[in-house]
């Protein structure tokens, strides 16, 4: 099964952080990613049924016009299936809550722990495997 992960992040820089520090497993074909640079962008592509499996978003909050919080009930809405992890330079215990409170299955700080990353994209993949 081809396995999808979307990160949407205004910061252009991200798809190249991203791609980057996950490169070793796009090329052996572990998973592909897609990014989305604004929150109506990634809802579109979290409602396209087309292509590879979507199993894990990643969204920043920040972003201008719609945040992540905003973002992150329509996508629960339209893909209750798919986890969202929310990525965010600020996390004290009021984000915490919130991103909790809006069906977010974590939070992850800036600077991005990409260690961390791996092993939550890694429990996703297993997850995966297991159902097949």
């Amino acid at each position: 099964m081809n396995v999808l992960i979307l990160v949407a992040d205004d910061e252009p820089d991200v798809t190249d952080l991203f791609r980057q520090q996950f490169r070793r497993e796009l090329r052996a074909g572990r998973f592909e990613m897609a990014f989305a640079h604004s929150a109506p962008e990634a809802l579109s592509r979290i409602t396209a049924s087309d292509g590879p499996s979507l199993i894990l978003m990643f969204s920043d909050i920040n972003m201008p016009r719609m945040t992540g919080l905003e973002l992150l009930p329509l996508v629960r809405a339209a893909r209750p299936d798919v986890p969202v992890i929310m990525i965010t330079a600020y996390g004290d215990a009021a984000t915490r809550e919130a991103v909790e409170a809006a069906g977010a299955v974590g939070l992850i700080t800036k600077p991005i722990d990409f260690a961390l990353l791996k092993a939550e994209v890694d429990r996703r993949l297993a997850t995966i495997g297991e159902t097949e």
